[in-house]
């Protein structure tokens, strides 16, 4: 569901995405086109993270958003 949510508002979020994670440049953004896959593998990449903590980051993201349940 939440790749669904990713890939539907992908151009609300990516702003966002450029703030929670600045380390992503605007050329990663740009590439992921709305791809939940494609985010966790470059928060996974440049930040470091073990899977489940990516999805945990990206949840807590989205929720914070008000983006989770819509």
């Amino acid at each position: 569901m939440n790749e669904d949510i990713v890939k539907g508002r992908w151009k609300e979020i990516k702003g966002k995405v450029k703030q929670q994670w600045g380390k992503l440049t605007d050329d990663d953004i740009a590439t992921m086109q709305g791809s939940y896959q494609e985010l966790e593998g470059k928060l996974q990449s440049v930040y470091g993270y073990q899977k489940d903590q990516t999805k945990k980051e990206i949840d807590g993201f989205l929720d914070r958003n008000g983006w989770k349940d819509k």
